[in-house]
């Protein structure tokens, strides 16, 4: 993912919402969002070059996202795929903070990033180009892009802005508010941009939540919902060149919670 927004226990009807975008190169195999078979009980799209996966839930109501931190010149082409972290994240036996610290232990290998993870318990932020612990994310709407948690990037402040508006809504409306935002063009004014060493140019490019360049882009939006009631509805909208590819695929399960 490039860009996660969340409204974490603030909501009358959900515990947590969830908006999201991924960006990836065009031409990077990709499967839809489907349940697993291995491991069972995930629900994700799949990364079929490396077989992770940048966001998932599982049918007992675990929830795992990853972004990518935007270091240009210090990614090591030999690093483990990040999207098996999501993974780890989602089946780990100990809970997702115990999970968190697992992964954190054995993050050096890898390629910067940061990873949110959580159940019905409470939700976990951490990331390895940080020296905190694994930290509890509190009541709030927050925003995840290419940095650290809550980084105020102006994707992040303008998208949790209008996440906040659209927590009048539910059901369809909210789903409907979700998927609008994160389809936002908009490219901040250059003096707003944050300067993470690829160029004006290009941070132009990256500045907007809706993201479409040459071989790069947005593919997927995401709208996760987490009913207090247990049930989840997760819908996933996908992109070709920036053009809705297919019908968004929507998924509801009532979770059958264990950790």
């Amino acid at each position: 993912m490039c860009l996660i927004l969340l409204a974490h226990d603030v909501h009358p009807r959900y515990r947590m919402i969830v908006a999201a975008n991924r960006d990836e190169f065009y031409d990077r195999p990709t499967a839809a969002a489907d349940w697993w078979q291995r491991p069972r009980g995930v629900l994700a799209g799949r990364d079929l070059r490396s077989g992770g996966t940048w966001m998932g839930v599982t049918r007992s109501g675990r929830f795992a996202a990853i972004t990518n931190y935007r270091e240009p010149g210090a990614a090591r082409a030999d690093a483990p795929s990040r999207g098996h972290l999501v993974v780890d994240a989602l089946t780990s036996t100990g809970g997702p903070r115990a999970g968190l610290g697992q992964i954190l232990e054995a993050g050096r290998a890898y390629n910067g990033f940061s990873l949110l993870a959580g159940n019905r318990d409470g939700l976990w932020v951490c990331s390895n180009r940080s020296a905190e612990p694994p930290s509890r994310v509190g009541k709030g709407v927050f925003g995840l892009s290419n940095h650290l948690f809550d980084t105020p990037w102006p994707k992040v402040v303008k998208g949790r802005d209008e996440l906040t508006a659209a927590l009048k809504f539910e059901g369809d409306e909210l789903i409907d508010a979700l998927l609008g935002l994160l389809g936002d063009r908009e490219v901040p004014h250059d003096d707003e941009l944050p300067d993470t060493g690829v160029g004006l140019e290009y941070e132009r490019v990256l500045g907007s939540k809706f993201i479409m360049s040459r071989g790069y882009g947005t593919r997927a939006s995401y709208a996760v919902l987490f009913d207090r009631s247990g049930e989840v509805t997760f819908v996933e909208q996908t992109f070709e060149q920036g053009e809705p590819a297919d019908t968004p695929l929507r998924f509801a399960f009532q979770t059958q919670f264990t950790q």
